[in-house]
């Protein structure tokens, strides 16, 4: 099986051609976009622990598990099997759901800051929600695209 997927141009790339393939050059800006989100809500007030512990929770998940699959993707430990294919998908789609459930509540706890916090902290979360719907964005665009990878391999 792989070296079907090999030749039909369906396979994974390792070294530095990670950084000039699509989608896989999106894991460069899911990995930033998934920091700001991370450090904008670790400095930020609180005002739900449980949303925004979830919010927390997301973000440095997919922070290291995109860290992770771009190190092992660089050194080529996938070795052109299509099962990774399957990793990658699977990963991708289950980031762009988190993420999503993630910027919703980051949204709503936001929007319950409005009144009674200060200016800072509110704008902290705006730039956090602003973050994570961009975040949502690449990982769901990255979803779609290795969807249609594992289909043609």
């Amino acid at each position: 099986m792989a070296p079907a997927a090999a030749s039909g141009g369906s396979s994974l790339p390792s070294g530095f051609s990670v950084f000039s393939t699509f989608p896989d050059l999106l894991f460069v800006f899911e990995f930033v976009f998934g920091g700001l989100v991370w450090i904008l809500i670790a400095s930020s007030h609180v005002p739900i622990p449980l949303i925004q512990g979830w919010v927390m929770f997301v973000s440095v998940f997919c922070f290291v598990a995109t860290t992770t699959l771009l190190i092992l993707y660089i050194i080529g430990a996938h070795g052109g099997e299509t099962s990774w294919i399957t990793l990658d998908t699977t990963y991708h789609c289950i980031a762009a759901l988190f993420y999503l459930s993630a910027s919703v509540l980051e949204a709503l706890a936001t929007i319950y800051m409005q009144d009674g916090f200060t200016y800072k902290y509110y704008h902290e979360n705006i730039s956090a929600v602003v973050f994570s719907y961009v975040a949502t964005l690449l990982y769901v665009v990255h979803a779609v695209f290795s969807l249609i990878r594992w289909k043609s391999s």
